[in-house]
């Protein structure tokens, strides 16, 4: 009698553990949620970055636990030239994984066109402790990097400072 509550305790840690290691990064998608996901690849493929945005949101409502469907709505949302909501996007994906090398690559990639070079560069550093110097994530970031922001980003800048007056 006196070990029942330890007892029970201890199956219901037991439990939920169970269910989370479950539910881990690498579980597949409901199958709705992974056809959303491609009808959302594809319309973003397309060009078509609202739609694709309108599929991964709705799989997201489908299953809440599936990480990259996060990563899908950070890249929509760089396609529409809104990194910090691509930003964010991307640090949830690495709250839930954190070793996870797209979102460190892509949160790395939205820094570098947001004009956040050093940030990037520890994404970088990050990236080449975690899979080495050849790891596809890492070059992408390096190529990206070496490139540097965008000329949008450089026009968006100059034209709201606007004419000098000197």
């Amino acid at each position: 009698m006196r070990f029942a509550p330890a007892a029970a305790a201890l199956s219901l840690c037991l439990s939920m553990t169970a269910s989370v290691l479950s539910a881990g990064p690498g579980a597949a998608p409901d199958p709705r949620a992974a056809a959303l996901i491609a009808q959302g690849q594809a319309a973003l493929k397309a060009g078509e970055s609202q739609a694709a945005i309108d599929a991964f949101e709705a799989a997201l409502a489908v299953d809440p636990g599936h990480t990259p469907i996060f990563i899908n709505l950070a890249e929509a949302a760089r396609q529409q030239g809104l990194q910090g909501k691509a930003i964010r996007f991307y640090r949830e994906a690495l709250e839930r994984d954190p070793g996870n090398f797209a979102a460190i690559a892509g949160e790395g990639a939205a820094l570098v066109e947001k004009g956040a070079l050093e940030k990037a560069k520890r994404n970088l550093a990050k990236l080449q402790s975690l899979c080495g110097d050849a790891c596809p994530e890492t070059v992408a970031l390096q190529g990206t990097i070496a490139r540097g922001p965008s000329t949008r980003l450089a026009a968006d800048e100059s034209a709201e400072k606007g004419p000098s007056s000197n």
